[in-house]
């Protein structure tokens, strides 16, 4: 009909298909990116900064999972920090990988891709801004300054507390939805938790929620403040104790840059601030550790920062009425950070790029938000947010190559850094495990010049000098270390071992008695105090430490033989024996054990299985004097005096002043049933000299000296050295019965010709 109107068309209806497109691509391209970046990581191995605490020299991580490890993990504060999610998942990882390292690097690289998906389809649910959502979760995944919590294997806490901090967040705008569900508040609240015990420091969160009230949310416009406040009570409850925890497990790391006055560390605070703002705009000299100036920070610093802060937050505050995600993106940045930022300064770094990695999600809101206000070409801004991303990516990947080994990533602190005692320790530590000692303690020293009162690196100098037989310089530096830090533990176990070293058995004793009250749980001191109290006759008490190591250490070889030996001087010679057998089972090519375990089943009469654990004793020590005796006395016992003979005469070669080789090989000489071995004249040098050695006190070496007498013929010497034997030996002995049978032989001008055996 002419001039007839058309009724107007409804509006299309949103492709839910192109949407659902759009957002699986866009979380395809973020893991692609942080897999660009991050994924060769899983070619990485340690580095020796906290990953021995964490993971390869942690018992509790490399003893395998357990109701008893799982128990442990979840009532004790490991690493100076409560976070038993995070020690759970490393024991995990050992649990499935063992101590290859890519897979612990994987696992990194794969909840830091979660999270960034997680933060992209959060910001998309609650902004409805699909690329600047995007663009937010892209710079948070592959800022340069990503790189320390996601390529270190002990910032395992850094990527796993991000993912439960994800979760709460996307928990929460789930329950915002409907805020009188109990249901959805307990998801929010275990998330939370889950947050908190993987690592306490995003305690702040409930901070972020409430500015996510603000904006995005919008609740504000429905609801009071004082409301709001309240329905985060609980959650403020859990991050107090998480707090409070915190507090609790860390006063031993607290160091003497902490003792400063508030103003100087709001100051400090202030300067950290505004040190992360230039980083993530311009990320470059990036370190794994930044020095605190020994005389602190210039006042003039502080000013500026504090100019800077404050004018930054009064445009943002002017602006937010208009711009809210400015102020929610801005104090995002302030809030998250304040648990890190040196108010209560914990540890020898305040300032760490980890630190940055949730606070900072605020600032990329901020400038997303900002740069999309812009009225400029669209493929201007799409080139420019291209670039900006590239360029990050690269800088990333480079920053990743210094985690390649410690060595590297300790030469790139130094490069990037001045006066850095740990980095100098570090290096050297380094430099040590590749062989270059000389070098590493050229650098050990360095850190004590630029750092006097650092435990550590005189730790470490001790160790050193140590094993090149410097005990006095070692035992200077030990004591240093423990007048640093009168509370480590493996300080006081170094000097008991320097005492000992030096025969002081009883200051060797006192340290590591105080080695164990420190730390109750340490093997190795157990086991040195036991050693000390075997030499000083301290039977019983001895045992009760091997027994305590052997319950600590299972696998402890050395407790086994050591237990076996007592328990063998105590005539339990079964109980002795399994103790033995398990010591050679744990470690195949322990000679000593071998040794002792064939003397306890000679004893036991198994001739032919003591010979097969002496020749192995010997097959891995050929010159184990020792060994060749016992063997040449198991030999005896079948007979064998030739072969017997050969192994006392080795055994004389290794070691010609041990009486009882002597002794040995004087009987056999003296008295052996085959004349050609007899040789009456060698047999008396030897065991004359025997009892030059035992001081002329030892009946059973006077006896063999009487045989190699009537061997000579010389009968009244023979009866004389017979009779002083006797009178040792008493009335009562076996012993003195055979001499008595012996002694009438000499008198009836007879020589003793013993079967094979020797005494």
């Amino acid at each position: 009909m002419i001039g007839s109107q058309t009724s107007p068309k409804a509006p299309a209806a949103p492709n839910w298909w192109k949407q659902h497109w759009q957002v699986t691509t866009v979380c395809l391209v973020l893991a692609a990116m942080t897999f660009a970046v991050f994924g060769r990581t899983a070619g990485f191995g340690f580095v020796n900064l906290d990953d021995n605490v964490y993971v390869y020299g942690n018992a509790k991580v490399t003893g395998g999972l357990s109701l008893k490890s799982l128990a442990w993990v979840f009532t004790h504060a490991d690493c100076e920090l409560y976070h038993p999610l995070t020690m759970l998942s490393l024991m995990v990882d050992h649990q499935l990988h063992g101590l290859h390292a890519g897979w612990y690097h994987l696992t990194n690289v794969m909840l830091h891709t979660a999270s960034v998906i997680l933060l992209f389809l959060i910001l998309r649910r609650t902004t409805g801004a699909l690329w600047r959502s995007a663009f937010v979760a892209a710079v948070f995944a592959i800022h340069p300054l990503r790189v320390e919590s996601v390529a270190w294997v002990a910032e395992r806490k850094d990527v796993l507390s991000a993912f439960f901090f994800m979760l709460t967040l996307g928990a929460y705008v789930h329950y915002a939805r409907k805020p009188h569900s109990l249901a959805r508040y307990l998801m929010v609240a275990v998330a939370f938790v889950m947050a908190l015990l993987s690592k306490p420091t995003v305690m702040a969160l409930p901070f972020a929620l409430l500015l996510l009230d603000y904006w995005p949310l919008h609740r504000f416009e429905s609801r009071k403040l004082s409301g709001l406040i309240l329905e985060k009570i609980p959650l403020l409850a859990l991050a107090a104790g998480a707090g409070a925890i915190t507090v609790l497990v860390t006063r031993g790391s607290i160091l003497p840059a902490a003792q400063l006055t508030l103003v100087s560390r709001t100051g400090n605070a202030l300067i950290y601030y505004a040190a992360y703002l230039r980083r993530a705009i311009w990320p470059e000299g990036l370190a794994v550790a930044y020095p605190y100036p020994p005389h602190g920070w210039p006042g003039w610093e502080m000013a500026l920062a504090g100019m800077l802060l404050a004018g930054l937050s009064a445009v943002v505050w002017r602006g937010r009425r208009t711009q809210p995600w400015l102020l929610t993106g801005w104090l995002w940045y302030l809030g998250m950070l304040t648990p890190m930022i040196g108010l209560k300064p914990v540890g020898a770094f305040p300032l760490a790029d980890r630190y940055t990695y949730l606070p900072q999600i605020g600032l990329y809101v901020a400038v997303a938000w900002l740069v999309a206000e812009w009225r400029v070409n669209r493929m201007f801004l799409s080139g420019l947010v291209a670039g900006v991303l590239a360029l990050l990516m690269i800088c990333a990947w480079k920053q990743t190559g210094y985690w390649t080994s410690s060595e590297l990533l300790w030469t790139r602190t130094l490069d990037c850094t001045t006066n850095n005692y740990i980095a100098c320790n570090n290096f050297a530590e380094a430099l040590l495990q590749k062989g270059n000692a000389d070098e590493a303690m050229v650098w050990f020293q360095k850190a004590v010049e630029i750092k006097p009162d650092y435990g550590q690196a005189h730790y470490n100098l001790g160790i050193m000098l140590r094993g090149q037989g410097k005990t006095d310089e070692a035992l200077a530096h030990f004591q240093q270390a423990a007048q640093i830090n009168p509370g480590d533990s493996d300080v006081h176990y170094q000097l008991g071992n320097v005492f000992r070293d030096k025969g002081k058995r009883d200051q060797a004793i006192a340290e590591y008695q105080k080695a164990l009250e420190i730390n109750p749980d340490d093997a190795e001191a157990h086991f040195n105090l036991g050693v000390l109290f075997s030499h000083e006759g301290r039977v019983d008490e001895a045992m009760a430490r091997y027994q305590s190591a052997l319950q600590l250490k299972p696998g402890y070889a050395e407790a086994h033989n050591n237990l076996g030996i007592l328990l063998d001087g105590k005539g339990k010679v079964d109980e002795a024996i399994a103790q033995l057998q398990r010591a050679v089972q744990i470690r195949p090519d322990y000679e000593d054990a071998h040794n002792n375990l064939g003397i306890c089943l000679m004893e036991m009469g198994k001739v032919d299985e003591a010979i097969f654990h002496y020749q192995r004793a010997l097959e891995l020590k050929p010159d184990d004097a020792g060994a060749h005796n016992n063997l040449g006395n198991a030999l005896l016992q079948q007979g064998k005096a030739e072969e017997a003979m050969a192994e006392f005469q080795q055994a004389l070669q290794l070691k010609p002043d041990d009486p009882s080789i002597q002794n040995n090989l004087a009987l056999l000489l003296a008295t052996s049933s085959k004349a050609s071995l007899r040789n009456g004249v060698k047999a008396v040098e030897l065991a004359h000299q025997a009892n030059v050695l035992t001081g002329g006190k030892n009946p059973v070496v006077l006896e063999t000296m009487a045989a190699a007498f009537a061997e000579e013929g010389r009968f009244s010497e023979a009866a004389e050295t017979v009779q002083q034997a006797l009178s040792l030996a008493g009335e009562q002995s076996a012993l003195a019965g055979r001499l008595q049978s012996e002694l009438n032989l000499y008198q009836a001008g007879s020589p003793f010709h013993n079967p094979e055996q020797a005494h």
